[in-house]
């Protein structure tokens, strides 16, 4: 019988859980045994006893009950363990499972580590975005809520009302809101932003999301000669710094103009594009808010701090690392049903045991580390860069 544990996250301020009472039960069904650290839903309104009710095991988080897990589920990838004094990495057994977070291109040092102790990790973010995988994209489920989130955030933190006000006192004008980035954080910023009230302009370096943009009721910032197109992973190319420094001269009119600009841009294994350079901030308006949604990965504000709301002549820049985080019971509950949906492609659905197929195209993208290997080629690639640097 499979053993499957669902450690509560121990980085500081993770409030989300990789599996519900929902998940567990369903995964209960395939013959998988599955135990729960005490209090590892309780930020995301999850007491234990509902885990109890749907048949979980609950522990205590032990060294042992890490070790004793053929499957590990979580959100983040691992890290020192604050009370059991070890790399969360140590405490899995040979030839155990991981599905989490990984984050290996941009830490090649976990990926090292989880390659001497033969842990097999399923990185979510690397799930390919193919037809069969859309249950299992963890990407798309967070950014969806980051993407809600990041507009009344910013809309709380402004001085003004999102939309058009008529009032015996006067009219009341719309804010000017601007998403930078139709991928899909992007594209609920604008839906959100919308319906709220607010005049909504976006930009993005894929002439194609145009369309998209402009059915949720968006105008589109065309910036011609500057189409980076898509990756084959779906995602958006990195511009050049030439391409980068034209998109920052047209779009900057719109930029000093707005309310609230909400960022979102980010290229797989890179820091992020700088979209907003500090001589912009200097000029937008005074109580305008910039939300950054990529300051965790560098930021595409230039003035973004991770964790913290700066202020530059006025202008308020929001720089929350864990969006989907604020969410914790509706970011919980989308995650869990990725991984549910990954657990039961892996396994058998009579003896729940893991059956992998490394030929399958979810697993040759998304499986980095196996059987004491490297699989994933961006991840070996960066080992090797961290290797000759030492060197």
């Amino acid at each position: 019988m499979t053993t499957v544990f669902v450690p509560k996250e121990v980085h500081a301020g993770e409030t989300r859980v990789a599996a519900t009472p929902e998940t567990v039960k369903r995964m209960i069904k395939r013959g998988i045994k599955v135990t729960v650290e005490r209090g590892a839903g309780v930020a995301s309104d999850i007491i234990d006893a509902a885990f109890e009710q749907a048949g979980a095991t609950l522990v205590d988080g032990s060294a042992d009950d890490w070790s004793g897990a053929d499957l590990v589920l979580k959100v983040l990838p691992p890290e020192q363990h604050p009370t059991l004094d070890k790399h969360e990495v140590e405490l899995l057994k040979e030839g155990a499972f991981l599905i989490s977070f990984v984050f290996s291109v941009t830490d090649p040092e976990l990926a090292q580590k989880l390659q001497q102790q033969g842990v097999s990790a399923i990185a979510m973010e690397a799930v390919p975005r193919i037809s069969r995988a859309q249950k299992m994209d963890a990407l798309s489920s967070q950014a969806n809520l980051a993407g809600y989130k990041a507009v009344l955030l910013g809309a709380n933190a402004m001085g003004k009302i999102m939309p058009m006000m008529v009032t015996a006192a006067g009219t009341l004008k719309p804010a000017k809101t601007v998403i930078m980035g139709a991928g899909v954080a992007g594209l609920q910023a604008i839906a959100t932003a919308k319906r709220l009230g607010a005049v909504v302009w976006a930009t993005d370096i894929r002439p194609a999301v145009k369309e998209q943009v402009e059915s949720l009721g968006g105008k589109f910032i065309d910036v011609p000669g500057v189409g980076g197109g898509e990756d084959a992973g779906g995602y958006a190319k990195a511009l050049t710094p030439e391409q980068l420094k034209e998109q920052q001269k047209l779009v900057r009119e719109h930029l000093v103009d707005s309310d609230l600009v909400v960022t979102t841009a980010l290229v797989p294994g890179r820091k992020a594009p700088t979209l907003i350079p500090a001589d912009v901030v200097k000029d937008m308006k005074p109580g305008a808010v910039i939300v950054d949604l990529a300051v965790a990965q560098g930021g595409n504000c230039e003035l973004s701090e991770p964790g913290k709301t700066v202020e530059v002549n006025g202008v308020k820049i929001l720089g929350e690392v864990n969006m989907p985080g604020l969410l914790a019971a509706d970011a919980s509950a989308v995650y869990a049903r990725n991984v549910l949906a990954l657990v039961t492609d892996m396994t058998d659905k009579e003896s729940g045991e893991i059956k992998l197929n490394l030929e399958d195209e979810v697993y040759d993208k998304a499986l980095i580390t196996h059987e004491k290997a490297v699989r994933h080629g961006p991840t070996q690639e960066a080992i090797e860069k961290l290797t000759a640097s030492a060197s």
